[in-house]
């Protein structure tokens, strides 16, 4: 399936890119497109993310916390 942004639809992120974190939120490692995401650096190893195309908060990425090593966490 595929994630969407609840307030325009534009695509996000793959469940091929979801796995199991111990947060109780949703993990993915990459998005589907280039511009899925905004990023703002909001502290070292963490990034404010929202929405590619509309700006609706989503979140954050976060920086060597993936399930593989060097991956990030959405």
């Amino acid at each position: 399936g595929v994630y969407v942004c609840a307030k325009c639809g534009y695509e996000l992120f793959s469940s091929r890119a979801k796995y199991e974190h111990s947060s109780p939120w949703p993990a993915f490692t990459e998005t589907i497109h280039e511009d899925s995401v905004a990023k703002r650096k909001e502290r070292p190893g963490a990034y404010k993310v929202s929405c590619g195309k509309c700006g609706n908060g989503l979140g954050h990425e976060f920086l060597n916390d993936g399930p593989k090593r060097g991956q990030s966490r959405f």
